[in-house]
């Protein structure tokens, strides 16, 4: 009986140490769960989660026809992650170490941010983008320095050797190791540093690298790196280089500018061309994701995300097969010319399309290659033909003889002549104590007799245009070049020369020049001081071909979403300037350029064109022994839809073009029906 008792003594205890037990751990589980729950799950979070950038993919470029210009392609990049870094100096700078030699045997350069350059004498370098800001933000850190004290715009307060003794002490690194080598490695260091600046995870370092490297760096347990994925523009042509542009990490000068509109440190932007130009389209916003990691570091899971946004898919007006058969036709002409005479010499063509500004084709010669930009830019920095300058809009030339119908216009309009009044032209035009010659009294000594403008201008007769030019008065011509567009910006979005028409108010300006009447004259045949650029001669013609209506010109099309599932914008102003024209004198001057090519000086030339048209030459004299070529067209006559000009420097007389320009203009409307034949605009092609 005494044992029985026993035995449920025994087990009363148990079952009330058991329940005990089973309370504690109920009361554990109700405080872990209910009452610091969400303090216990945030500590858990923080724990074992880190925070990563999710890099997008920038817009993709497109011709009118949806023929891709420059997509993107992805690649794995090598990045320093502050989250894995060693917390003991020693440990940190041995991984760094070898991770430095594993890149020195592949050859593999890397970007630390550090703006020192590599060795002695050591000094800043602050031409990448934000270093200056970055800097300062970690000498302010360190209390190195006073962050009121500090300027982007002055050198920090200690000097590049004393930077890089600051930085060896504060790194630990190894006093046997040379400056230059202690610089390498505090670069790496300072790079760590400025990414918990910045309260970012990682930062790149080497971008597009190869999968042998990459399985180097898991091999050898390297740390602290991550592998990130990036990536970067594909050129799908080697043509439109000046228009296209490049990607390049944010340019130091505009870093301030870009901070404030929500870009990091490191990011890539549009650098010149249309990247620039359509940034804000482009550009796409970086998602976010918070992942959970395991005591390896290895991702379990994904906790919360910020999707990222792929830029815009931007179309331009350009038609790529058009832009690439310009290029080359110009080439080809430049290059036998060069070839006959041995004179180096630039050029530049601009077509556009009459009745809406939208450009089909600028070329510049020479060119260069997008693709193998960096391999060859030492070659053409070094060019004296200047390849990376875009003659179409930023090369001022004198129209020539290409601005006679500028004066007629003028001459028409305000009474001074009607497309019946005649000329008698005696081949030297006096006037005051000078006397102006006509080029063919120049060239034998004959005149053209008496002339309308129509013929005046199929013969380009200076004398007729002397005489009109004088009765005009330069301010109205002046006035009707501004309103045909020439001195004026043509409205495209990258950067062009605006270049100038020639007024008193202009010459008096310039030192050592003063204004006489005689140059109303010399002005009046696109001499003189008028310097234009090929696009703006090509949308100057496109205005008179199309009546009249000034439209700005212009490179983008439209804008979708990067899927193309619905349209972001389109392209839709109002023409710049309507010019009031009178039929009859607007018949008389285009007339004027029908005949220049069924039986003038370059009537040879256009018995192979494909279309009827009508152009303008122009010889434009530069002070030496041979001068510019200048040329304009448009096409068809009686329902222009193109129009374009050609500049050959030192190409001679313009009618030396009129085989240049037949070319192009059989190239469009032999492709154009093509084209239409198989793909549509705003159809992607793969």
């Amino acid at each position: 009986m005494d044992d029985k008792k026993q035995f449920n003594r025994r087990l009363v205890a148990i079952g009330a140490l058991f329940s005990l037990v089973l309370a504690m751990y109920f009361a554990t589980l109700v405080d872990a769960q209910l009452i610091h729950g969400a303090e216990y799950r945030a500590r858990s979070i923080r724990a074992n989660t880190k925070s990563e950038a999710v890099v997008t993919s920038r817009g993709v470029l497109t011709d009118r026809n949806g023929k891709a210009l420059v997509t993107n392609r992805s690649v794995y990049t090598l990045e320093l992650d502050a989250s894995l870094a060693p917390a003991d100096d020693a440990a940190l700078n041995e991984e760094l170490t070898r991770l430095m030699e594993l890149l020195d045997r592949r050859g593999v350069a890397w970007e630390d941010g550090l703006p020192l350059n590599e060795r002695a004498p050591f000094a800043y370098d602050f031409s990448a983008s934000g270093s200056h800001t970055a800097l300062n933000s970690f000498l302010v850190s360190r209390k190195w320095a006073d962050a009121d004290a500090l300027t982007t715009e002055a050198d920090p307060p200690l000097r590049p050797e004393a930077l890089l003794s600051r930085l060896r002490e504060a790194f630990g690194i190894d006093e046997a190791l040379t400056d230059a080598e202690a610089r390498r490695l505090a670069g790496l260091r300072y790079c760590l540093a400025v990414t918990k600046l910045e309260q970012l995870t990682t930062a790149a370092i080497v971008s597009d690298i190869s999968v042998e490297l990459i399985a180097e760096l898991k091999d050898g347990a390297y740390a602290p790196i991550h592998i990130g994925t990036s990536s970067v523009r594909e050129y799908q042509t080697d043509a439109a280089a000046h228009i296209l542009g490049r990607v390049t990490k944010i340019p130091s000068g505009k870093w301030e500018e870009y901070k404030e509109k929500g870009y990091k440190y490191g990011d890539r932007v549009g650098r010149d061309g249309v990247e620039l130009a359509f940034e804000d389209y482009l550009r796409g916003r970086n998602g976010r994701r918070i992942v959970e990691t395991n005591a390896a570091g290895k991702v379990t899971g994904e906790i919360y995300s910020v999707e990222p946004e792929p830029g815009d898919t931007v179309a331009l007006t350009l038609d790529i097969d058009f832009q690439e058969d310009v290029e080359r036709i110009l080439a080809e002409t430049v290059e036998d010319m060069t070839a006959d005479d041995g004179i180096a010499r630039g050029a530049a063509a601009a077509a556009v399309q009459v009745g809406t500004g939208e450009v089909l084709a600028l070329a510049s010669y020479p060119t260069f290659s997008l693709k193998t930009y960096n391999e060859d830019y030492q070659e053409n920095y070094e060019n004296p033909l200047e390849p990376f300058y875009n003659r179409a809009t930023q090369g001022t030339y004198a129209p020539g003889s290409t601005f006679k119908p500028v004066t007629a216009v003028a001459a028409l309009e305000t009474g001074v002549i009607t497309p019946r009044s005649t000329i008698l032209t005696k081949g030297v035009y006096h006037y005051g104590n000078w006397a102006y010659k006509c080029w063919l009294y120049n060239q034998n000594g004959g005149t053209h007799g008496r002339i309308d403008v129509t013929e005046a201008i199929k013969v380009s007769c200076n004398y007729f245009f002397y005489d009109i030019g004088r009765m005009t008065g330069i301010s109205t011509i002046a006035r009707y070049a501004s309103a045909f567009g020439l001195g004026e910006p043509t409205g495209i979005e990258i950067p062009e020369k605006i270049g100038v028409m020639t007024t008193p108010d202009y010459v008096n300006s310039l030192e050592g020049h003063y204004w006489t009447d005689g140059q109303t004259l010399t002005a009046a045949i696109g001499q003189s001081y008028s310097l234009f650029t090929p696009l703006q001669l090509a949308n100057y013609t496109a205005t008179l071909a199309g009546g009249g209506t000034r439209c700005n010109a212009h490179l983008l099309k439209e804008v979708r979403t990067y899927d193309s599932a619905a349209i972001v914008d389109v392209y839709n102003e109002q023409p710049a300037q309507i010019i009031d024209i009178q039929p009859e004198n607007l018949k008389a001057v285009l007339e004027g350029m029908r005949e220049l090519v069924v039986s003038g000086s370059v009537a040879y030339y256009f018995k192979d064109c494909v279309v009827d048209a009508a152009a303008k030459t122009g010889t434009a004299q530069t002070g030496g022994k041979v001068s510019n070529g200048v040329f304009v067209a448009f096409a068809p006559y009686d329902d222009p839809q193109i129009a374009l000009a050609v500049m050959i420097e030192k190409g001679g007389s313009g009618g030396a073009l009129a085989s240049t320009a037949v070319q192009i203009l059989n190239a469009y409307f032999t492709s154009a029906d093509a084209e239409k034949a198989v793909v549509g605009e705003n159809v992607l092609i793969k």
